[in-house]
């Protein structure tokens, strides 16, 4: 007997008639043998509904309150799941994110699981119950109910399963695995039957939708084998292992891409050796992500500097930015907005010198402009303007040989 755990997206439980698919999924995994926790998000579009609740009644609503409100959207779904495997005659409880012991930072609406209490879930087992946890969400030492950011049931999923030490994590999603790409946007795009730890963290800061940033941290860091598969199709999905064993032979497994980038230009720096580390110091203390940076000095012996960062964070930043004008000694700042980021990521470009210059050569060929680049071991970022977005990714699909047959060898 082994333990599993399971995550199911809004979209495996957007109705009643698919909750009780997924109490059908719980059930088979019992009948394998094995004890089964389960952590579901909010119901389909519930967490957007929400959402669009508070802004109606607020432009600026506290973040305290957001996740008051937020986290009742896995709470409705915990207990459904509940319900539909007594039904089907399974023994199952269902728990909050705090009521199962995970404890969090004390940050709202992007807080980080610090620690995770297994005693409750674990008695909860021993009893032979199935247990349901809502995602997302958990409680900082304080005593408030915090969220752990969008997708975040994905990282509690992944936390719970290096808890327990659970032999494997299935996150079940409405795609059958991880993709070269976006299905939905290249139709040529073809299912991986593995992917490395590190690529596929590179494929969802990048843009990726499909994992959780953190939950592959967590996976990695604890070696917690991932497999990405459909909740409705019966078929193996993508694993997610320390060392991608098929498709040794790509260079380039995935292409990303993600929109509602902006630039931000900070003018006039002083050229001092603490300048840098002074404006991205301020920025991280605020919570303030930032991406690609490019650094250019002026003749006026002044540093220019910009950076990307997503589109939602461009006033937080510029209101940063202006309450510590006195501190960074800068003169003006510009911004642009309407872009978007495209990468290429596979850990056979280590190997491979040349990858970067064909990916923009291929962008040139097509008039498509770059307008920030940056590169690591495994990938290569590049800043195109939104409108050019797709047609950059369908190039670089094609480019890199991703439309074969190799996925579903």
């Amino acid at each position: 007997m082994g333990l599993i755990v399971q995550k199911f997206g809004g979209t495996s439980v957007g109705s009643a008639e698919k909750i009780k698919n997924v109490a059908t999924r719980v059930l088979e995994e019992k009948n394998n043998g094995n004890d089964v926790v389960v952590v579901v998000s909010a119901m389909g579009k519930t967490t957007d509904v929400l959402v669009s609740l508070a802004k109606e009644l607020s432009s600026n609503p506290s973040k305290r309150e957001m996740d008051m409100l937020l986290s009742t959207g896995e709470q409705v779904t915990i207990s459904l799941l509940a319900m539909a495997l007594a039904e089907q005659g399974v023994k199952a409880v269902s728990y909050t994110g705090w009521q199962a012991g995970i404890s969090t930072e004390s940050i709202h609406s992007n807080a980080r699981i610090t620690k995770i209490d297994t005693k409750v879930i674990a008695n909860q087992l021993a009893a032979g119950n199935v247990v349901v946890v809502a995602g997302f969400q958990g409680i900082s030492e304080a005593g408030e109910i915090t969220t752990l950011g969008r997708g975040g049931s994905d990282t509690t999923a992944v936390a719970l399963a290096a808890a327990l030490n659970a032999d494997k994590c299935d996150i079940y999603t409405d795609v059958t695995g991880v993709f070269t790409t976006d299905p939905r946007y290249v139709k040529e795009a073809r299912k991986l039957l593995s992917v490395s730890y590190d690529e596929m963290l590179e494929l969802a800061n990048l843009g990726a939708g499909v994992l959780h940033p953190r939950a592959v941290e967590f996976a990695k860091n604890y070696q917690i084998p991932l497999e990405v598969r459909s909740s409705m199709e019966r078929e193996s999905g993508t694993i997610i292992e320390e060392e991608a064993s098929m498709e040794q032979n790509l260079v380039v497994r995935g292409v990303a891409f993600e929109d509602e980038i902006t630039r931000v230009t900070v003018l006039g720096l002083p050229q001092s050796i603490t300048s840098l580390s002074t404006i991205f110091t301020t920025l991280a203390a605020n919570r303030i992500n930032v991406d690609i940076i490019i650094q250019s000095t002026t003749a006026e012996d002044t540093t220019n500097l910009s950076f990307s960062i997503k589109t939602e964070s461009l006033d937080e930043t510029l209101q940063v930015l202006e309450d510590n004008k006195e501190t960074l000694k800068f003169n003006r700042i510009e911004s642009e907005v309407g872009l978007a980021k495209v990468s290429i990521v596979g850990s056979g470009m280590i190997s491979n010198p040349g990858v970067a210059a064909e990916m923009f050569a291929s962008l040139a060929k097509n008039q498509i402009q770059v307008k920030m680049v940056s590169t690591s071991e495994i990938k290569v970022s590049t800043v195109v303007e939104k409108e050019h977005m797709l047609n950059a990714v369908q190039v670089l699909h094609e480019t890199f040989e991703l439309t074969g047959a190799f996925a579903n060898a």
